[in-house]
């Protein structure tokens, strides 16, 4: 496959005061010890993944102590200005520690790296190269580079991304954008039995305050071969859940064989890998959710009745500013489509709040919007200006952060209230869950001789409701089924269920499922 990109040479010489004097063969003289910092979405965390499966492959350790890493990489976001400012901290932390240890490589790559590019070097001298999102094949070359510039007493200053939007022909652009899913690890999924696995990359929506059709490049589909075999490599890993991943999930088409597969023949697909207890997908685009699509979810028991789809806004003004391409009465057409398809399924959205052109009275809308259609749970952000975009372009950016915190906490608040009342309905009920492993407070105090005794669980529903309860750890991966006593607005609190089998003797003997 062709691969087009921009890799560069910023800067190479820099003076032996700022780097020590470094003996020759400090290309191969490191601890190999490598620290990763993933800010952002499930894509950045696959990405991680990916990249950490691949040094590993080349003889590195994964460490969480970022003081003992010769090898410090970060996966960066651009969604929010927040989350730059995180990656900016962590870096300036290390700008002069970085001098002391010569040997020390860092390298920053994903969304951040991919937009600010030069202006990574500026703020943060002490990087030694800035990988794009597609360009993640690179890592591991990069930082071989590096080393070799360290020993010449010189700082690597090397750039590969991608191309803008504007900076060639659509197949020289999208060429520049390459899926790199060649292999896994295990230690940097959500659990040991939860996958994620990407079915296409990038995004052609251009949405007004949104990043991410430059930061990921043109929409992009991975063939349905590759998906299978790569689903099938995690079923024969212990994964029990997998989630496909897309910009907009739901857009996914792929010509095969002369076949036009769509998200809904995908689920088909892969429904049958044994091994494979359920299937998920985010996140999709209103406009993209087809009845097929809605039908095949209705009659594939792996799939799970749950939705992640954004509505944004509440108001059609706002919605038009964001050029989100629908209105309000789409989707309500849409979940209208979704009740009546699959009775019970579960929707989260997103939510923007602050974005220009938002009134109050908009803003009471999008509260409306969330007490009419009723959201497991929505995400809430408060408008963050992104440079490049059409809203930074066109719209100034004059809602104060006191508004916008007070608009997010009222909407957190009518969120939160519908949340737990939905719950509650819960109550009494059992439900199949797969358990994840100890739950977060738990796994604080866990031993790792006390994986026989009781611990609190935690795990998903199949409309995936977080649900805690107590149990042995040897569930972990397993579908237990749980009732329901208690909840919280984010929460199901239940206790296992213990059901009677026949033993192949005759005797009857509980097991907990």
């Amino acid at each position: 496959m062709p691969h087009v990109n921009k890799t560069t040479n910023l800067d190479a010489e820099i003076s032996s005061t700022d780097l020590g004097e470094l003996p020759a063969d400090v290309v191969t003289d490191h601890n190999h010890k490598l620290y990763i910092e993933t800010v952002g979405c499930q894509m950045n965390m696959l990405d991680s993944e990916l990249v950490v499966a691949d040094l590993r492959k080349r003889g590195y350790e994964l460490t969480q102590n970022i003081k003992e890493a010769e090898t410090i990489l970060f996966n960066t976001c651009s969604v929010r200005e927040h989350a730059e400012h995180k990656i900016y901290s962590s870096l300036g932390r290390l700008r002069y520690g970085a001098r002391k240890n010569p040997r020390k490589v860092i390298g920053v790559m994903g969304c951040m790296a991919q937009k600010d590019q030069k202006l990574i070097f500026q703020k943060a001298p002490q990087v030694d190269f800035v990988v794009g999102t597609g360009q993640l094949a690179q890592v591991s070359e990069l930082i071989e580079k590096a080393r070799i510039h360290h020993s010449k007493n010189e700082r690597s200053r090397e750039l590969a991304v991608g191309l803008g939007r504007k900076d060639g022909k659509h197949a020289e652009i999208t060429n520049s954008f390459q899926s790199y899913d060649p292999l896994r690890d295990p230690e940097m999924r959500p659990s040991p039995y939860q996958a994620f696995v990407r079915i296409m990359i990038g995004c052609d929506k251009f949405c007004s305050y949104c990043v991410v059709p430059s930061t990921r490049g043109p929409e992009q589909s991975r063939s349905p071969r590759e998906i299978l075999s790569e689903v099938k490599v995690l079923a024969n890993q212990g994964v029990k859940e997998v989630t496909l991943l897309g910009q907009t999930v739901n857009s996914y088409k792929h010509t095969q064989d002369g076949k036009l597969f769509r998200l809904s023949d995908l689920l088909y697909l892969i429904h049958d890998i044994e091994g494979i207890d359920r299937i998920k997908f985010v996140t999709s685009y209103p406009k993209d959710m087809t009845n097929d699509l809605l039908e095949a979810i209705r009659d594939l028991p792996k799939a799970t009745r749950y939705l992640h789809v954004p509505l944004q806004h509440g108001c059609n003004d706002v919605l038009k500013y964001m050029k989100r391409g629908y209105t309000v009465e789409d989707y309500r057409e849409m979940m209208q489509r979704i009740n009546e398809i699959l009775p019970g399924c579960s929707v989260s959205s997103d939510f923007i709040v602050g974005h220009p052109g938002e009134t109050e009275e908009s803003h009471q809308k999008s509260l409306e919007s969330i007490r009419e259609f009723r959201f497991k749970n929505s995400f809430i952000f408060k408008y963050s200006e992104r440079p490049g975009t059409k809203a930074a372009e066109r719209f100034p950016d004059e809602i104060s952060d006191k508004i916008k915190k007070r608009r997010n906490n009222e909407m957190l608040k009518v969120q939160n209230e519908i949340s737990e009342e939905d719950n509650a309905e819960f109550i009494g009920k059992q439900l199949a869950v797969l358990v994840e492993g100890p739950s977060k407070s738990a796994q604080k105090a866990a031993d790792a001789s006390s994986d026989t005794l009781a611990e609190q669980l935690v795990g998903r529903s199949n409309c995936d409701r977080i649900v805690v309860f107590d149990g042995s750890l040897r569930l972990a991966g397993s579908i237990a089924h749980v009732e329901i006593f208690d909840v919280t607005p984010t929460t199901l609190i239940g206790s296992i269920v213990t059901k009677e089998y026949q033993h192949q003797l005759g005797s009857s003997l509980p097991i907990l499922q």
